[in-house]
């Protein structure tokens, strides 16, 4: 019998929203991943308390959390959010993602990330996803290529990471772009 957790599976993962029971695993990846999110993210809390003000966030209807597991065992190994969520005549999303330093390299992004990117233009209704990515973040930026995300430009000073403003690539695709493959977005 297939989990109804899962929103959407893919061969080796699958993704479900996140939930409170999340927390001890999630900061236990964090902590181990700390260096390599550093850089990209800023320093992070940890607590209880910092996530359940996460939870409390992603309950809101501009917001989606979701998490990246493991089809096999249910492991966690990555996040997703879908930020700011317009409705009306835009109907968007910002994307931010986040991967975990002991299962990088192994494509579960890649493959969470588009089963993320179905649902969104699937059942979310939404018609365009941004991804806005430092532009060092060399994995990042291949990342959302692989999914069909073309970059449509460049913004200085974006966002404030561990005190400094960090400038970003802005990369996005619509609900009608195809995707490598040859399939549609939705």
């Amino acid at each position: 019998m297939a989990d109804t957790t899962h929103l959407r599976q893919g061969p080796r993962v699958a993704v479900r929203h996140l939930r409170r029971e999340d927390h001890d695993e999630i900061s236990a990846l964090s902590r181990e991943s700390a260096e390599l999110q550093r850089r990209w993210l800023g320093v992070r809390e940890f607590t209880r308390e910092a996530f359940e003000r996460r939870l409390e966030r992603l309950g809101r209807p501009t917001h989606e959390g979701f998490v990246i597991c493991l089809r096999d065992t249910g492991a966690i190994v990555g996040g997703v959010n879908i930020n700011d969520i317009v409705r009306g005549a835009l109907q968007t999303g910002t994307l931010g993602y986040t991967a975990y330093a002991s299962t990088t390299g192994r494509g579960y992004m890649t493959e969470g990330l588009g089963l993320v990117v179905q649902h969104a233009f699937g059942p979310l209704g939404l018609h365009r996803l941004e991804a806005n990515i430092q532009p060092d973040n060399v994995a990042s930026l291949h990342l959302v290529a692989r999914l069909g995300f073309r970059r449509e430009g460049y913004s200085t000073a974006f966002q404030l990471i561990d005190g400094a403003w960090r400038d970003h690539e802005r990369w996005a695709r619509t609900a009608d772009d195809p995707v490598p493959g040859g399939r549609a977005g939705r």
